[in-house]
């Protein structure tokens, strides 16, 4: 049998390496674009395919976690992730900076079907362990514009691709021989941890549909604009991109403490109870934002990080506790298909609209959607707690 510690400590650097891979590009473009002759709203599309391939291939991914092995499925990922992220450092034209990128993407697309099922087949108490997880995907997004606005300042920026690479491949070997497949149905993990009334699921579907299209095409907006916002709001204050990078992973931090305290408060209430509170963050920041530069700007994007992370760890919680072992990689699969797919649409509409109108029009239009979030979370009903050893299904 394996050790949960160890796989879950696995799966976190896993969720780290997931959102490191997929926003390197957001922050290298800035210094991309010149190098390759292109503008930046120019280039910054390229990204796209890669975004709705990190949706859409968890809908595969997530049916071979079920079905064959989740175990196998990380294997793969370490590995072809990391190759990936070397064959962008390596790339000439922007045709090949493409297809690379799609390339991470679809290998992007195990982690969080596959991964998140693991975390709550291993985990005792799943709030924490969400949380926990959740604030490795937030430093994973953090360390992303550091590293990369540091090694791409000294190093260039191909090697802000080639050097992240060769460690996951490195974190994958490890993997691989540390964890061997195993079968979990029948630990008691394996079933549901709460359900909702039968005429109340539509409920929940809904609320988690709404939910997950806004929050997943915010959060990606917002990651993937960063690094441009804070190089144009931020000239008082500094033009280094390092420091620019370093301002950024402060930001995120707060954004990894919301995740983890988010994922102490659902172990005791009930997710409506922490989901309606926090919805009415996003909107308001995500508003003031769009008007706001230096300081004033930094802490409103640190509302907006901490608004949409701790509603991620929320949704993320809700499948893991309505879905049992069995379906568990495939739920997952279906929310961050969905999401996914909205946070790949984003990146062409974060380009559009600043085109049409700057920072302020973007930042306009993603605070009326999150109002949307507001409904959600009302909506949401009530949870039943299932006992420990009782039937979910009855």
């Amino acid at each position: 049998m394996n050790s949960p510690a160890r796989v879950i400590g696995f799966v976190n650097a896993a969720h780290f390496v997931d959102h490191y891979a997929m926003l390197i590009f957001a922050a290298a473009v800035i210094v991309m674009a010149p190098a390759l002759g292109m503008a930046y709203s120019e280039l910054l599309p390229y990204a796209t395919p890669g975004f709705v391939a990190f949706g859409a291939g968890s809908l595969l991914t997530g049916w071979l976690g079920d079905r064959w092995s989740r175990r196998h499925m990380m294997v793969i990922f370490f590995a072809g992730i990391g190759t990936s992220m070397i064959a962008v450092g390596l790339v000439q034209t922007p045709l090949q900076l493409g297809a690379a990128l799609l390339s991470i993407g679809l290998f992007a697309s195990i982690y969080h079907p596959v991964g998140t099922a693991m975390i709550v087949s291993y985990a005792d108490r799943l709030g924490r362990e969400m949380g926990l997880n959740g604030v490795w995907g937030n430093l994973g997004v953090a360390s992303s514009a550091l590293v990369t606005g540091v090694v791409g300042q000294y190093l260039g920026w191909r090697f802000a691709f080639i050097i992240p690479g060769i460690v996951t491949i490195l974190i994958g070997l490890a993997f691989a021989r540390t964890v061997i497949h195993e079968d979990r149905s029948g630990h008691k993990q394996a079933a549901a941890q709460a359900r909702v009334a039968t005429n109340d699921m539509w409920r929940v579907i809904v609320a988690l549909l709404i939910v997950v299209i806004a929050i997943s095409t915010t959060f990606n907006a917002v990651t993937v604009a960063i690094p441009k916002l804070f190089a144009e709001r931020l000239s008082d204050l500094t033009r280094s991109p390092a420091l620019l990078g370093v301002i950024a992973a402060f930001v995120y931090v707060f954004g990894a403490m919301t995740q983890y305290t988010i994922g102490k408060l659902i172990d005791r209430y009930s997710l409506k109870a922490v989901s309606l509170p926090l919805s009415f963050m996003l909107a308001p920041f995500l508003y003031l934002a769009a008007t706001l530069s230096n300081l004033p700007l930094i802490l409103a994007a640190i509302g907006i990080v901490m608004g949409a992370f701790g509603q991620v760890t929320v949704n993320d919680a809700m499948v893991g506790k309505y879905t049992s072992e069995q379906w568990r990689s495939r739920a997952y699969s279906v929310r961050y298909f969905v999401g996914f797919t909205a946070a790949g649409a984003s990146v062409g509409l974060v380009a559009w609209l600043y085109q049409q109108g700057g920072f302020v029009t973007m930042l306009h239009a993603f605070a009326a959607l999150c109002l949307l979030v507001i409904a959600a979370a009302i909506i949401l009903p009530t949870e039943i707690k299932v006992p420990a050893g009782a039937n979910p299904t009855r």
